[in-house]
């Protein structure tokens, strides 16, 4: 099983030839950051990922070559395993203080994406997921203003939400709280010719009720 399916497979960065530079390239995966090394050969910080992958040190190894060959990799289930183990570890990762700055820079710069909402006036994002199982959801935007989720853009939308986690913009903001921005002060009003529209003519009752 894959997080993503449909990725473009290009060329990781120039002088970069480790499957992390390969991983981190691909279309759609711009939401990710990269977990240093040191911290995925601290087999504290992986407690327990042993027995949620099959084939975890092959997985392991691959996400840790620094000369990775793509045509080695690419196709065969240890590639697989390693995006589903890469994304476990991203999970906690992005938990911890260094995450949390790595993220909080994507998030400056808006790779996140900004809230569709008018009134939220181009918000920067978070992603977040709906649950912590693998296979459960794919990955969702978090407006910090209004306080709701959205579907990212597609490409981003391949993502499994168990890559981020259902607490991740909660530890954020309690991180970094100055970065919380206030709820929007104006609310879309419904009017018709100037003049407000009633509520129950907003939501008219149903045909299927008695008269």
């Amino acid at each position: 099983m894959s997080f993503k399916s449909g990725s473009v497979t290009t060329s990781p960065p120039v002088g970069d030839e480790s499957w992390l530079g390969w991983f981190l390239s691909q279309e759609g995966n711009e939401f990710l950051c990269r977990v240093p090394s040191d911290y995925m050969m601290d087999k504290f910080n992986l407690c327990g990922l042993d027995t949620m992958v099959t084939n975890y040190t092959a997985a392991l190894n691959a996400i840790l070559d620094s000369e990775y060959c793509l045509n080695n990799w690419v196709g065969e289930g240890t590639n697989v395993e390693s995006e589903w183990l890469y994304g476990l570890i991203h999970a906690r990762y992005i938990m911890t203080p260094g995450g949390i700055d790595a993220m909080r820079k994507k998030f400056d710069y808006g790779d996140f994406g900004i809230c569709p909402r008018v009134y939220c006036r181009g918000q920067h994002v978070l992603p977040i997921g709906l649950s912590e199982e693998y296979n459960d959801s794919m990955v969702k935007i978090y407006c910090p203003r209004c306080l709701d989720i959205f579907d990212p853009p597609q490409a981003s939308a391949m993502l499994a939400g168990c890559m981020f986690g259902t607490s991740f913009p909660q530890m954020f903001f309690m991180e970094l709280p100055s970065l919380r921005p206030q709820p929007p002060t104006e609310t879309y009003v419904p009017r018709l010719y100037g003049f407000q529209v009633h509520k129950s003519a907003l939501h008219p009752p149903s045909e299927d009720m008695d008269s």
